[in-house]
């Protein structure tokens, strides 16, 4: 069997003192006082059943066991002073890896990374697109940005951005022989829709949104069926005028801003699903880590 150690804290007050010849000197490297050096002292000797320190009246001095103890206390906390420092440097030196879903990061994330960049020159951020579910401690995954519920327990959590959907379109669709003025113009356009992850099984499609602007009957003409995860792809088909899409307000905001898509319609749809930094309670606050969400937060607020 192992054997049982002692108190790292009691370690440690004998180290110093041990080191020091003085609890006096040890409660000042160990910004406690002499007191508690004593009590912990107390404590270890208790736990061996030697004593370890000969009390003088000024002074202190190491047993035969205090003697023994001291190289290997010692060895022990330079070891462990090593492994912390190395582990440092590994931290500092690999990348911050943020996984996040294909769309996002093509139409959001990448297009204002380039302000991290500048904010932290020394971060190097290696990005993760994918739409698996991740593990963060097994694929050393430092930030993950997904799309759901806001249900991960046991994790840091921000919400980033709500949502919601609407038709979008290219500027020369509200021009030509079928302009869209109103939602029954779209009986002349092609609508441009994905088959989505069944886990997003409330997600509105055209039919839904169509029967919410009280067309439930109109005839329309649908593209062929985007599959996987296509948003960013359906949202390129729009910007080249290849038929109207039904998209997310999140992930359109660039394109509109930039004049390369429009509202066709004011009507849009909720959902309720937001965007969510998602972190490891254990790394939330590590450089890096602290850094990225602060930033990523500002972003948004912006």
């Amino acid at each position: 069997m192992t054997a049982r150690l002692p108190p790292l804290n009691a370690l440690k007050a004998f180290e110093s003192a041990g080191r020091h010849l003085s609890f006096s000197k040890a409660a000042e490297e160990l910004h406690v006082t002499p007191a508690a050096v004593g009590h912990q002292i107390r404590q270890l000797e208790d736990f061996l059943g030697v004593p370890l320190f000969v009390r003088l009246n000024r002074a202190v001095q190491l047993t035969e066991s205090g003697h023994a103890l001291l190289p290997a206390a010692s060895d022990g906390f330079d070891r462990l002073r090593a492994g912390i420092e190395a582990v440092g440097r590994l931290n500092r030196t690999r990348p911050l890896t943020v996984t996040v879903v294909p769309s996002f990061g093509s139409k959001w994330l990448l297009q204002r990374l380039d302000s991290f960049r500048a904010e932290h020159p020394g971060i190097e951020v290696r990005i993760d697109a994918t739409t698996r579910v991740v593990d963060l401690v097994t694929e050393g995954i430092d930030v993950a940005i997904r799309y759901g519920n806001g249900d991960y327990p046991g994790m840091h959590v921000d919400c980033l951005l709500d949502d919601e959907i609407f038709p979008v379109c290219s500027p020369d669709l509200l021009e030509g022989e079928h302009p869209l003025k109103q939602p029954e113009d779209l009986r002349h356009h092609v609508l441009l829709q994905a088959e989505w992850n069944p886990r997003y099984a409330t997600w509105p499609d055209w039919p839904m949104w169509l029967k919410a602007a009280g067309l439930e009957d109109l005839e329309v003409t649908y593209s062929p069926r985007f599959t996987g995860e296509v948003e960013a792809m359906l949202i390129d088909t729009a910007v080249r005028g290849k038929g109207v899409a039904l998209s997310s307000k999140v992930l359109v905001a660039g394109d509109l801003a930039a004049g390369r898509l429009v509202r066709p319609f004011a009507m849009s749809y909720p959902v309720n699903f937001c965007y969510y930094l998602v972190t490891l309670e254990s790394v939330a606050e590590a450089p890096k880590v602290r850094a990225f969400r602060e930033w990523i937060l500002r972003e948004v607020a912006a």
